[in-house]
């Protein structure tokens, strides 16, 4: 990766300021402390070659400071709390109640047999059916889940990778139904199978047809739904499974290189698609690191996407990413000292200037969040936002030492495993040769030691522990769903026009065969007369095969 930087200037910082001023006005007439001091736009040094040239101003290439000239001044982060289980209808129920207690997006989690593409009356489904997220089965299942939920008004993120054309029509469908024209939809589809490989498993088809159906959603949707994005490159899991900060990284825009490589092979225009790439990442424990981490993935990408790539586009430089708090950090001892967790996780991600972000629940370790608690972590969220004050100027923790050598040794750490990727042959080859798998491995074990030998202390778990009995209120679903969702299922078939799924079903597999055709129209036609997620996945099944893993 090149060094080389091209530097901004404060005159035009000032100029994307005011333009910026005329479309989103600040939220305040004036920004201050508790103290009655008043908090400028931004802080840094005097007029400094070496400043511009690494760090820039926000929405200044490489994007070091941000992607936006005023970050949250004039508009805060998307809260959007992940949340899925049992039937549709139950999670509608969540996700009106989130809405109305001040969520601003939607974020749906599918249960394990849609993600890996079966229906719920599968006997592969037996057991699993509503127990992580929701099962969605048909569109019947999808119009249930965003029934009154205004489609113009409300993005929506889906977490589904394997299956993601199909999920992606289902929702382009019921938009269809509201009457919201398909260019208005907003969201963000994960539709990121490399990561499924390497650390979370919920793939179905091997990494060539794989990548074709991502590429194709790319093609269809810069034509027919340009503000959806495409794909979430996803850290996320990638820590989750015992990464390092570097590792999700690296691992992560390695990804992202992969699927810029293949969609520019599928002969698609880079600033067509890569401003609909959107990144997803985890926030951790170590604070100054994780604030660090994200100011390093901008500059990397920024970087990538202008000296590799060659884009032309600031919208093609620029990393936009969604932010969870650390699974993985939770502890099912002394719950409540989760809270704390989340709280440091979240403001480290605000401060490393997220698009978006998702705070966990105290009892996550435990079950899926109860009411009370998914509306505690919404409402950290609120009260970073509202009462800390870190929101009313731009990278608040810009120009600190510390934070800066952080910054800089990340990138050059994230820049050495990109190295070896590139060497490996990219990142598909890398996952194939299990070279990312067994890097997190060998990391999670050293981190497992260091926690059984009390050289971590994690609160609550090696130390500072209570002779106590966790027995908080818990969220169960109900076992009946599972029978319950299959005469659903049944009933749906019944009342369908089947030779229309079979004439569906027949079309879509016959243009699997030709590698040239896109198949988002085929399935987004197999959706609409009620074909289910398994069949559709089946066909593809047939056709393209099953990974099996190394």
């Amino acid at each position: 990766m090149s060094d080389h930087a091209f530097p901004s200037n404060k005159e035009s910082w000032e100029s994307a300021v005011d333009r910026t001023l005329k479309r989103f006005p600040e939220r305040k007439a004036s920004f201050t402390t508790s103290s009655d001091l008043e908090i400028d736009r931004l802080y840094h040094p005097e007029e400094n070659e070496a400043y511009e040239e690494k760090l820039g101003y926000p929405g200044e290439y490489p994007y070091t400071r941000g992607i936006q000239p005023t970050m949250y001044r004039s508009r805060l982060w998307t809260m959007r709390q992940y949340a899925g289980f049992g039937s549709a209808s139950e999670t509608n129920k969540r996700f009106r109640y989130l809405l109305e207690e001040g969520q601003t997006g939607l974020s749906v989690a599918f249960d394990l047999p849609t993600q890996i593409g079966y229906d719920s009356d599968d006997i592969m489904a037996e057991g699993e059916v509503g127990k992580v997220g929701v099962a969605i089965d048909s569109l019947h299942d999808m119009e249930q889940l965003l029934d009154e939920i205004p489609l113009d008004k409300v993005s929506t993120s889906m977490t589904i990778n394997a299956p993601a054309s199909v999920l992606l029509c289902m929702y382009l469908a019921v938009g269809e139904k509201q009457g919201v024209p398909l260019e208005e939809l907003t969201g963000t589809i994960q539709n990121d199978i490399l990561k499924e490989y390497i650390a979370r498993g919920t793939y179905i088809y091997p990494p060539k047809p794989s990548m074709r159906l991502i590429t194709n959603i790319f093609e269809y949707c810069q034509q027919y739904v340009p503000k959806f994005n495409t794909i979430s490159i996803s850290g996320y899991h990638i820590r989750e499974a015992g990464s390092t900060a570097v590792q999700e990284v690296a691992f992560t825009l390695a990804n992202g290189m992969a699927y810029v490589d293949a969609a520019l092979e599928a002969g698609l225009d880079i600033d067509t698609f890569a401003p609909r790439l959107a990144f997803f990442f985890n926030a951790h424990n170590h604070f100054f690191e994780e604030v660090a981490k994200f100011r390093a993935a901008r500059r990397i990408w920024a970087r990538i996407m202008k000296e590799h790539y060659q884009a032309k586009s600031e919208k093609s430089w620029k990393l936009r990413f969604h932010t969870q708090t650390g699974g993985s950090t939770l502890t099912a001892q002394q719950p409540d000292n989760n809270v704390v967790r989340v709280t440091m996780q979240a403001l480290a991600a605000v401060l490393g200037g997220t698009q978006s972000l998702h705070t966990n629940s105290r009892d996550e370790a435990l079950s899926l969040p109860t009411e009370e608690s998914a509306r505690i972590a919404l409402r950290t969220q609120q009260i970073i936002a509202n009462e800390s004050g870190v929101a009313d100027t731009a990278d608040p923790l810009g120009g600190s030492f510390y934070v800066e050598s952080l910054t800089d040794r990340i990138e050059e750490e994230v820049n050495k495993y990109l190295d070896q990727i590139h060497e490996i042959g990219g990142a598909v080859k890398a996952v194939e040769e299990g070279f990312m798998q067994r890097e997190i491995q060998r990391t999670a074990y050293e981190t497992q030691k260091k926690i059984e030998n009390e050289e971590e202390i994690i609160v609550g778990l090696n130390q500072y522990k209570l002779d106590e009995e966790v027995n908080p209120d818990l969220l169960k679903v109900d076992e009946a769903l599972e029978a319950s969702q299959i005469k659903s299922l049944e009933t749906t078939r019944k009342e369908r026009d089947q030779d229309a799924v079979d004439r569906a079903l027949k079309a879509l597999r016959e243009q699997t065969k030709d590698s040239s055709v896109n198949l988002i129209p085929y399935i987004l036609q197999a959706v609409k007369v009620y074909a289910t997620v398994g069949e559709i996945c089946h066909v593809l099944r047939d056709e393209f095969g099953e990974y099996t893993g190394m």
